[in-house]
C-alpha cells in the first residue's frame, strides 16, 4: 500500500499547513511525541513527525538537525512570526492540530499504522 504524504495527511487528519507548504510531498515514516528538546534530539529519527506543545525558534532548529517530516503543535497553540519564518528558511514543515497532544497523537497512529 502507498505511503501517504504530508499533503494528504495534513488534508485528512484536519491539520493547518503554517510553514512549508511546498515540502508537503515529504513521506513521513512515523511519529515521536515530546516537549523535551533533549529527548528530541537523542531519541527522534529522520522522517518522523514531532508532535509538541512548545512554540519557540528553538523547536526548527531541533527539527532541522534531525531532519524530521514536519512538527505538529497542538493544543492550539498560537505561533509568532518569527518562528514560522525560520521555518521556511529552514525547510521545516509546521502543522498546527487544533487537538490536544493525546488525541493528536491517536489519529496520527492510527493513519499511519493503517496506512504504512
Amino acid at each position: 500500500m502507498e505511503k501517504p504524504n504530508l499533503n494528504k495527511l495534513t488534508k485528512e487528519l484536519d491539520f493547518e499547513c503554517l510553514s512549508g507548504k511546498t515540502l508537503l510531498d515529504r513521506i513521513p515514516q512515523s511519529a515521536y511525541v515530546s516537549d523535551l528538546l533533549s529527548d528530541v534530539m537523542g531519541k527522534a529519527r529522520a522522517g518522523m513527525i514531532w508532535v509538541t506543545s512548545q512554540v519557540h525558534k528553538n523547536i526548527v532548529a531541533v527539527a532541522s538537525l534531525k531532519e524530521l517530516s514536519a512538527i505538529v503543535i497542538v493544543n492550539e497553540r498560537p505561533v509568532e512570526k518569527e518562528l514560522l519564518e525560520q521555518a521556511e528558511n529552514e525547510e521545516v514543515v509546521v502543522l498546527a492540530s487544533n487537538l490536544p497532544a493525546f488525541e493528536t497523537v491517536g489519529k496520527l497512529y492510527n493513519y499511519l499504522a493503517g496506512r504504512c
